[in-house]
């Protein structure tokens, strides 16, 4: 899930700051908070010890490649609880899947997702780097995941990269309605900026703030924002193991990202994080049977 953003680099104290210029925005455009559908779908709070739901990065990445429609499928038949996904906006403005902000890695191209136009990107390759099996497959657009997401009746964090202004939220969460979804998916971001414009255009979208480095009071920042709660990494559990508690105790989640091997589940199980991102939700769904089996 991490990715330099706008946000990403600054102190603390500046991404609070940030977090309170949102609130400003979302009171001036007279929205609220989105509470109560947020809620709802990221479920009840979990205790100390209890399993949190699982959330596949970038799709279900182990079994296809990375942020294209066979790794989405084969997540959400799976059954987890949730797929998790990158955006980013191409040059013309288009939300296409991709996790980093060129195309380097995962396709057979070259180039800032930023600088190609849809039309460049859709004729890359964006699975023969996984296996020659999934030869031709095309890197997809947003409208063409909701679209799957809404037919398997599935959830999905969408995780938005890079700077989105708010011509570009507008169409997100317009696409999000037009596929019926506005209680299913949940956007988080680094920028809060990007999370202001999406609740200005939706009061029912629940927002989770990405906090790469924690401000000096959580609690209040992700008040101020808005948002249903927060994404961290294991690190800034660690730093602060009190964290979930007093997030909890403001009735805010607390997803925890990457998490890959037995001990790291385990360490945020005990703590009681609602959600867990993960590159091997199958492992981890047997991970949590086998512990509530005892």
């Amino acid at each position: 899930m991490p990715h330099p953003r706008r946000t990403d680099g600054l102190p603390a104290l500046l991404t609070l700051c940030a977090l309170a210029a949102a609130t400003v925005l979302i009171a001036t455009l007279g929205v609220a908070p989105a509470q109560i559908s947020g809620r709802a779908l990221l479920g009840a709070m979990r205790e100390p010890g209890e399993s949190a739901f699982i959330a596949g990065h970038r799709g279900g990445a182990q079994d296809a490649p990375e942020n294209t429609l066979p790794a989405v499928r084969a997540a959400l038949d799976a059954g987890y609880d949730y797929v998790e996904v990158d955006l980013q906006l191409t040059a013309d403005r288009h939300i296409v899947l991709m996790h980093d902000a060129t195309v380097d890695r995962t396709t057979d191209g070259r180039g800032r997702v930023s600088a190609l136009t849809l039309a460049e990107v859709r004729e890359l390759d964006a699975g023969s780097s996984f296996s020659a099996r999934f030869a031709g497959t095309a890197v997809p657009t947003a409208d063409e995941f909701l679209a799957v997401l809404a037919a398997h009746h599935g959830r999905a964090i969408l995780d938005l990269k890079g700077l989105w202004d708010s011509e570009a939220a507008a169409a997100l969460v317009a696409a999000v309605e037009a596929h019926g979804l506005q209680d299913r998916v949940v956007v988080a971001s680094f920028d809060a900026r990007t999370l202001a414009d999406i609740a200005a255009r939706s009061a029912v979208i629940a927002r989770l703030a990405i906090l790469k480095r924690l401000p000096a009071d959580v609690v209040a920042a992700a008040r101020q924002a808005g948002v249903r709660g927060v994404v961290v990494d294991r690190k800034a559990l660690q730093a602060q193991p009190d964290l979930v508690d007093r997030l909890h105790a403001e009735d805010l989640r607390v997803v925890v990202y990457t998490l890959n091997s037995d001990e790291q589940w385990g360490a945020a199980t005990e703590l009681g994080v609602d959600g867990i991102v993960t590159d091997d939700p199958r492992m981890l769904a047997g991970w949590q049977r086998a512990a509530a089996d005892g």
